[in-house]
């Protein structure tokens, strides 16, 4: 797999080379193995998050908690994601290398307490577990910054690195929780690696791999200055996205005094600017918003109740590895639409995609609801609603972050990084509990709310229509 990843970027690259050599900086990438690496940090970041989901339920079951409390185990890693989020930016000068290692660090932690609560026989340190774990899911909100930063990418490039982290996603939705269902079904019988145990021991092993691999490869970006090409690359931002170029660019100048002051000064001259952003600007940041915290709420939910749902219905009566390979099921049949969906985002339009991308998760709730209004749920049409509410909202987050870097200046790239991020966040976390609490509630209460927050983002997207439109690309 990281083979093909790697070839993939390298042809991709390619490409992109050929036009910067030109002078178009708008087609600029990063260095290939620090990019490399922050991709498959993204898919590690996945895999943590995923490979829980289907055994997490039976888990929390045999160390005395219920269905509620598997739910709030999947999903509060994001809380403290975001409270690690406001000390790391503060000491990580505008680099990833330090969150590259803190993130490692925390994941082999959270991964080994989540594994020995079994021997410990104490329910609370899963919980603890996954929330060690959650310190390096602030690795989420770097992996966008990093493939939207203009220092290193260019315009024209961040759909398509932001449709690499949805190939991310879809590869941890799938892979994850079919690894999980398949530990589980295994069962080693040791009251140290066991089907309950054996995700959490197994991840920390790849997160000391991986974390050797970042320490030899990463190469940092620069983390004091703004470059003359930032400078022209804002020129370029702040144009309406159809202006086409007709002057030659302007000539380049040594960097000012102003240029090479400390990044916390550098912040502070930008402070003014938010009195220059407009109502409908705070429209579009309120609406990327909305759609990146409706989008991961469904999907974080529907992975949460699934198993709980399964093993519920008297027609599936799902075990943890059913519900698990269902779950990868929708993943894997999704990916190859991912995948297009990268090939083809250079020539889509941001809000062309989030459009598709909505309507079809959408028709997948909907769907749902007529099956439960029959009373007759079978594997063939829940895995047709699941397969497009999979599609759907992935392909509906890989433009969420991209459209904002487009319409703000760079500078606010960290910004609406961590708008996006906290938005995220706040979607996974209340999803999983309300995921888990699914059956309690009563199911149609259950889809009833995911169709009205949808219903919320449609009046939002289509009363800023005219101001989603950006560069492709």
């Amino acid at each position: 797999m990281f083979q093909l990843l790697k070839h993939s970027i390298t042809a991709f690259r390619d490409r992109a080379v050929s036009i910067e050599l030109d002078g178009d900086p708008d087609f600029k990438l990063p260095k290939m193995a620090s990019l490399v690496i922050m991709i498959v940090y993204n898919i590690m970041l996945q895999l943590s998050f995923f490979i829980i989901v289907p055994s997490s339920n039976k888990y929390a079951q045999y160390l005395g908690g219920n269905t509620t409390f598997s739910g709030v185990v999947i999903g509060i890693p994001t809380v403290f994601a975001g409270l690690a989020l406001v000390p790391m930016i503060k000491y990580d000068k505008g680099g990833y290398t330090m969150p590259l290692h803190v993130g490692c660090f925390t994941a082999i932690l959270g991964h080994i307490a989540y594994a020995i609560a079994y021997r410990a026989n104490f329910l609370y340190l899963i919980l603890i577990g996954r929330c060690l774990s959650g310190l390096s899911f602030s690795g989420f909100m770097y992996s966008k910054r990093y493939c939207t930063d203009p220092r290193i990418v260019g315009i024209r490039r961040r759909t398509t690195l932001a449709s690499w982290l949805v190939i991310g996603q879809g590869i941890g939705m799938s892979l994850g929780p079919f690894l999980g269902g398949l530990l589980y079904k295994i069962g080693f019988r040791s009251s140290i690696f066991n089907g309950y145990t054996s995700p959490g021991w197994i991840m920390a092993c790849a997160y000391i791999v991986f974390w050797f691999i970042v320490a030899k490869y990463f190469e940092d970006v620069p983390s004091r200055g703004v470059s003359t090409e930032l400078q022209l690359i804002t020129h370029r931002v702040s144009s309406p996205p159809e202006e086409e170029k007709q002057t030659a660019d302007p000539p380049v100048h040594p960097p000012s005094a102003q240029a090479t002051r400390p990044p916390s000064l550098l912040e502070e001259s930008f402070r003014p600017q938010l009195s220059h952003v407009t109502l409908t600007q705070w429209g579009v940041i309120v609406c990327m918003c909305w759609f990146s915290m409706l989008c991961f709420f469904i999907l974080g939910s529907w992975e949460a109740n699934l198993p709980v749902f399964g093993a519920e219905t008297s027609n599936l009566n799902w075990s943890p590895f059913a519900a698990g390979n269902f779950i990868a099921l929708g993943g894997t049949t999704a990916f190859p639409f991912l995948f297009a969906n990268m090939l083809f985002a250079r020539r889509i339009q941001d809000r062309h995609l989030l459009a598709f991308g909505s309507s079809l998760g959408l028709l997948g709730l909907v769907t749902f609801v007529s099956l439960l209004c029959t009373r007759n749920i079978t594997y063939g049409p829940l895995f047709a609603c699941w397969w497009t509410i999979a599609l759907g909202f992935n392909l509906a987050t890989t433009v969420t972050i991209s459209i904002l870097s487009k319409q703000l200046p760079p500078e606010w790239n960290g910004r609406t990084s961590m708008a996006i991020q906290y938005s995220n966040y706040t979607g996974r976390v209340t999803g999983a509990i309300w995921g888990g609490s699914g059956v309690t509630v009563g199911m149609l209460n259950y889809v009833g709310l995911e169709i009205a927050l949808v219903g919320v983002g449609a009046v939002l997207f289509t009363t800023f229509w005219r101001k989603l439109k950006t560069k492709m690309g």
